[in-house]
């Protein structure tokens, strides 16, 4: 049992770098069009503000703003049908140029926030908008943190009642088994609260000191709050009916309760992500739901065949255990690869984005590893069959052990593609703004993440982060970007842009021609602190 119990922590803590070095979550919807359009000049002011995104948002109360010339506020209630966010103006708007900032929420329970700028009559000075953040850096750490913890603990509760209903020998203690199912409960129970929590400020921007109570209403009152707390209420079902199951003293009728709640349980996984956003929302559900299903039977039972069985039962016990273990994982892997390919079918797209797009290049890195496990699962599988009653026990168990870690490393990359932006949307941005640039910079004032959208010629929205040394957001009195092509003699273009405070800007910029372009960024962070960097960005 305490060797069990020292494996299964080493796997986890041995994947929790895995997680830290995941990106932040990414927004999944994309911003597809406006109108007006970024930095658009009009002769009359517009009656409304529309944004049209590449799927259903819902708003972040407080979150969509219009700041006027006159540094007023410009907007009116917004509504929003499916995708489309119509922003309402006051009337009476002078001419000037209009600031408009948004953070929606989309489908899949992921925050969407931008900006842009357009002028009525003429541009003119602008304002600040109000002050906005980005998502604070513990709950973007947070948030993979506990989707991994709830991966974690559905494999283990899954797999020791699955053998302990059975394939458990009569003779063996139930109670190592029985405390890791209870491990698992807790787990998913630990990171369903933490995914409540995070949520709110995850929506909102804010920090988590800074979460208000209309915040988490907000979240409970979504469609990802409802899921979680669906979620909760059967694993408190679960948690009444598993002890007289662990025992092996629950009725036929205790059992058939618990499938179904383990079935809705499961469920409120793919309601809650990426699948609730697919094109086709049913088969995607589904086939997330079969995939994460069958994945934690084959996962929960190499848990239990390592850290019990194997170590424990008798050479005739394994004899009857493993041929029906066999089967279980061969129907498992079968479902998996199905299920499998039909989610990546759906939210890669096309091709090009199983290349071109992060996603697609981790769902190549998860068949690689499926491809890894299988073969490791086929020569378990003949030295089952090869066996004999004093047969090479210690094979089988490291074969088994390597399974084990390889299927361990592919619930990571299961938890990095979940907060991974699909490839038919990270395709879809790039088809309406090119591939995009990014990278960061640093002197010895501060770290500048520079965000160009397009990366193409014509229109680039361009978005600028500062950071301090040690990742806090760091306060820019002051922006100035410029940006040049000296091999075609094009000389430095300023780049007019909008104050976020504390650390944030952005703006746009049309460039004429392809090529390396040399970008220059001065920020000044106090009355005499300033610093410059440069960048240069391809150009297509």
């Amino acid at each position: 049992m305490r060797r069990a119990l020292l494996g299964l922590a080493g796997i986890l803590l041995g994947l929790a770098g895995v997680l830290f070095a995941a990106a932040p979550a990414s927004a999944h919807a994309v911003l597809t069009g406006t109108n007006p359009g970024a930095g658009e000049i009009l002769p009359t002011a517009p009656n409304s503000v529309t944004l049209k995104f590449s799927e259903a948002v819902r708003a972040v109360p407080g979150k969509i703003r219009i700041v006027g010339p006159d540094g007023q506020r410009a907007e009116q209630a917004p509504t929003i049908a499916g995708g489309v966010v119509t922003i309402p103006l006051r009337p009476g708007g002078g001419n000037g140029t209009y600031l408009v900032s948004f953070r929606v929420i989309s489908a899949d329970s992921h925050p969407v926030s931008g900006g842009f700028s357009y002028s009525v009559g003429a541009p003119s000075a602008t304002g600040d908008l109000p002050d906005e953040q980005g998502t604070d850096p513990v709950v973007a750490v947070l948030i993979p943190v506990a989707k991994y913890l709830g991966y974690a603990g559905l494999l283990l509760l899954v797999g020791p009642v699955l053998v302990l209903l059975a394939l458990w020998p009569p003779r063996l203690s139930r109670r190592g088994p029985s405390l890791l199912a209870w491990l698992g409960v807790g787990l998913v129970a630990l990171s369903t609260v933490l995914g409540l929590l995070l949520q709110a400020p995850y929506t909102t921007g804010t920090s988590l000191a800074g979460v208000t109570g209309s915040d988490l209403r907000d979240v409970f009152d979504g469609p990802f709050g409802t899921a979680m707390l669906v979620r909760l209420a059967a694993l408190g079902a679960i948690a009444l009916l598993l002890r007289p199951v662990l025992r092996g003293q629950g009725s036929v009728a205790d059992r058939g309760l618990l499938s179904i709640l383990a079935v809705v349980g499961l469920a409120t996984f793919p309601i809650s992500g990426h699948p609730a956003a697919s094109p086709v929302p049913l088969v995607s559900v589904l086939a997330d739901f079969a995939h994460l299903g069958s994945m934690a039977v084959w996962l929960g039972g190499l848990v239990m065949l390592i850290g019990f069985l194997l170590p424990n039962a008798t050479e005739e016990e394994l004899g009857a255990i493993l041929p029906i273990w066999a089967r279980w994982a061969a129907l498992s892997v079968v479902i998996l690869l199905i299920a499998g390919s039909l989610q990546a079918l759906i939210e890669i797209g096309t091709p090009k984005a199983l290349i071109d797009t992060t996603y697609g290049r981790l769902i190549l890195l998860k068949i690689a590893l499926v491809g890894g496990v299988l073969g490791v699962a086929a020569f378990s599988r003949k030295l089952v069959r090869d066996r004999v009653a004093a047969g090479r026990p210690g094979t089988v168990r490291r074969a088994v052990g390597v399974e084990l870690a390889i299927t361990a490393v592919i619930l990571a990359v299961t938890t990095v593609l979940v907060q991974t932006t699909p490839g038919r949307t990270a395709e879809a941005n790039s088809t309406v703004g090119g591939t995009g640039y990014t990278n960061t910079l640093t002197t010895g004032l501060y770290t500048l993440q520079v965000q160009i959208d397009q990366a193409k010629v014509g229109p680039n929205d361009l978005h600028l982060f500062a950071y301090t040394a040690d990742g806090k957001p760091q306060t820019v009195l002051e922006w100035k970007a410029t940006a040049a092509l000296p091999s075609a003699g094009v000389e430095p273009i300023d780049v007019v842009l909008v104050r976020v405070p504390p650390n944030h800007s952005f703006g746009q910029i049309s460039l004429p021609t392809a090529g390396d372009w040399q970008f220059r960024f001065t920020l000044r962070t106090s009355d005499i602190d300033q610093a410059s960097v440069t960048a240069i960005v391809p150009i297509r």
